[in-house]
């Protein structure tokens, strides 16, 4: 399982990884190398105090804040917001859209084996 996990991360990140870094990094709001830092710095923060308190948190979901959060202490207008806009409404349809998925396989798998 690990295995299967590691794997399909692995490909996810290679099939649609450097869209993802991208946007964030340069259709979001522009980041220099110090912007980076900060923001880098605050995610593993916010990540490391969410673990030792057993809160479950979407590390795309912090880092990307963090970088919104970076660009906007330059000046509000820094950040392109439609971008980010856009961004938070996949992370909204992201929840509904994995469950639909899984009933479906669920759904799929019961047929084809008959085993609940």
């Amino acid at each position: 399982m690990i295995l299967a996990a590691a794997t399909s991360m692995g490909l996810g990140t290679c099939i649609g990884g450097w869209r993802v870094v991208k946007t964030i990094g340069l259709k979001v709001v522009e980041l220099r190398p110090i912007n980076g830092f900060a923001a880098e710095t605050a995610s593993a923060a916010i990540i490391e105090v969410a673990s030792r308190l057993g809160i479950p948190v979407s590390t795309t979901h912090v880092i990307s804040s963090a970088i919104l959060g970076v660009g906007a202490t330059k000046r509000l207008s820094a950040v392109r917001w439609g971008v980010a806009g856009r961004i938070v409404v996949a992370w909204v349809v992201t929840i509904p859209a994995c469950v639909f998925l899984g009933w479906i396989i669920y759904l799929l798998l019961h047929f084809i084996t008959g085993i609940r």
